[in-house]
């Protein structure tokens, strides 16, 4: 579903999540390898937080054991970007996990 914000007043836009308030994210995915622990898969997402998630100002909703789904957005009211979604990729696949998919980048609100 599209929605078009023309005339409507900053209350509705930011109510609607639309125009200058509309937020971009991406889904992200990957499986860790067989045999994993738990103590390594909670040390792997601590470190995943601690190194690509905090400092970039994002948010990850998602969950998992061996294979993780989730999405990734930002923490205040804001677009990720193309830099973000590379940015997660590149900390995964560099990070010994066996598989990566990325979305490309979509509302969150509004996704079709």
């Amino acid at each position: 579903m599209k929605v078009n914000a023309k005339n409507r007043n900053r209350r509705l836009r930011k109510k609607l999540h639309v125009d200058e308030f509309q937020e971009l994210g991406f889904d992200v995915a990957w499986k860790l390898k067989e045999g994993t622990d738990s103590e390594a898969i909670d040390s792997f997402i601590d470190k995943f937080f601690a190194e690509v998630i905090e400092p970039n100002g994002l948010g990850f909703g998602g969950e998992g054991d061996l294979i993780w789904h989730g999405l990734i957005c930002t923490q205040k009211l804001g677009k990720c970007t193309e830099e973000h979604r590379t940015t997660v990729e590149n900390w995964l696949n560099n990070n010994g996990v066996e598989s990566v998919s990325v979305s490309e980048l979509y509302d969150v609100w509004w996704a079709e």
